[in-house]
Formats: structure tokens, C-alpha cells, sequence
């Protein structure tokens, strides 16, 4: 990844110096934080998933967790105890363990999670509550069981 000389948003962001850092320090971590290599899809207008390769990971291995709106995955693989010691000519599955978090979105939940052929898929969906979906107002329409407060006069003065 190229670097980003952020010095001309510290000279002009008055204040916003810590919003500056965090996108500095997010590109830095970016390329430091490569494995496990995974996608994020959107399936649907409020759904998603993401991929994560994991492979040589068993379910009893990988850990996943959504507290205050981060999701957290977590792969620990403990050795089998009964394993026999195996001489690698060459390791190129890493087998290490991991952490991976992800910010999501406000009311963004997870739905299920599922472990095939050495992808861990996590499955998400946005539920709007009512009071924040969009609605339709008719203009001119007369509102339901609701008379206009008379402010002053009387009624039959009209």
C-alpha cells in the first residue's frame, strides 16, 4: 500500500487533528493486519457477509463476539496433545492465531456464522428500528381524530 502524507489536513482542520490520526494510523494498520485475508459482501440492500479464510481451523478453535457495535473474531488453535510431531520442508499454512475486528454499522446485527471448506462466513443484517424507518406524509391530508387547537375566540365565533 502507498503512504498518504497527511501534513495538509493538520494545517487546515482546526480541531479536527484527532480525526486526522485515526486515518493515519487505520492506513498504517491496514498492511500490518493482513491475515486472515477475508471479503466483505453485500448479499442484499440490509445484508452482508463476511469471509474469512481460516483454514486449518476447526469451529472448536475460532471465537466470535459483537459487543457495543464491534465484532470480534478470534482464532486460538490449541495442538492436540496426541498429535504426532510432524517435519514441514515447507509451511505455507499458517495455522497462527488471529484477531479480527470489525466496526459495524448502528443497528446492524449478526445473524449466523458457518465454517466450510476452510471459510469462516458470518452472516449480517441491518434492522431499521420503526421509528427511524422513512415514511410517506400526504400533504393536504386531514389528520385522523385530531381537531386544531383554538388558540383564542370561541368556537361559534367563526
Amino acid at each position: 500500500m502507498s503512504t498518504i502524507d497527511l501534513t495538509p489536513l493538520y494545517r487546515t482542520m482546526v480541531g479536527f487533528d484527532r480525526m486526522a490520526n485515526m486515518i493515519d494510523s487505520a492506513a498504517r494498520l491496514d498492511g500490518a493486519q493482513g491475515y486472515p485475508p477475508y471479503n466483505i459482501e453485500r448479499v442484499a440492500d440490509d445484508e452482508f457477509a463476511i469471509e474469512i479464510a481460516v483454514a486449518g481451523f476447526g469451529e472448536e478453535d475460532l471465537d466470535i463476539e459483537t459487543k457495543d457495535g464491534l465484532l470480534t473474531v478470534a482464532g486460538r488453535k490449541t495442538p492436540a496433545e496426541d498429535a504426532p510431531e510432524r517435519e514441514f520442508l515447507h509451511r505455507g499454512i499458517a495455522e497462527r492465531g488471529f484477531l479480527r475486528r470489525f466496526q459495524l454499522a448502528d443497528h446492524v446485527i449478526v445473524t449466523g456464522a458457518e465454517l466450510r471448506n476452510g471459510l469462516l462466513r458470518v452472516e449480517l443484517v441491518r434492522e431499521l428500528p420503526e421509528a427511524k424507518k422513512p415514511r410517506k406524509i400526504e400533504i393536504g391530508a386531514p389528520t385522523k381524530g385530531v381537531k386544531p387547537k383554538l388558540i383564542e375566540g370561541s368556537a361559534d365565533a367563526a
